[in-house]
């Protein structure tokens, strides 16, 4: 059952962003890491996979197209926020702006898909998600950022 599920997900997020994974900002990603080792592309997928799930799980009827797309473009800003830089300063902050900025600047965005990428910070942002694709990215995003820093922690204890 959990493998269906997880085929299914996948399905959406191939059908309604097979044009952002597509592209060589979004392959780029793959080069940058997030949290613990895991790369910014692949946070990007989990955090559209999560997002899936949990409108599944809570019952909660959703437009899966800006879903998907909101999820993937969400951390879009394209840089490494490791690198020692002025700009990076104020990440957790600016971030979900320049995402915004960049993602309108190389997609066709609706609103909602806009919404998500900017509000998905809240409450370190303190705009509220207006929208609740964009509250269960902001949601999908905190879960997948806390496994990914477990991830890392858990492996340097079996080394």
């Amino acid at each position: 059952m959990k493998r269906k599920k997880a085929e299914a997900v996948g399905a959406d997020i191939r059908l309604y962003g097979k044009d952002i994974l597509r592209s060589a900002s979004m392959r780029e990603n793959k080069n940058i890491t997030q949290h613990g080792k895991v790369s910014l592309f692949h946070h990007s997928l989990r955090v559209a996979y999560w997002s899936l799930l949990l409108a599944e799980r809570l019952n909660v009827s959703v437009d899966k197209r800006a879903l998907v797309r909101g999820a993937l473009l969400h951390d879009y800003y394209l840089y490494d926020w490791h690198v020692k830089d002025p700009d990076h300063r104020f990440h957790g902050f600016t971030h979900a702006r320049r995402a915004e900025s960049f993602a309108h600047r190389d997609f066709s965005l609706t609103h909602k898909e806009r919404d998500i990428i900017r509000k998905h910070m809240f409450p370190l942002n303190i705009t509220p998600p207006k929208y609740k694709e964009s509250l269960l990215v902001c949601v999908a995003d905190k879960i997948s950022a806390v496994q990914e820093t477990l991830q890392k922690k858990k492996r340097r204890k079996k080394d």
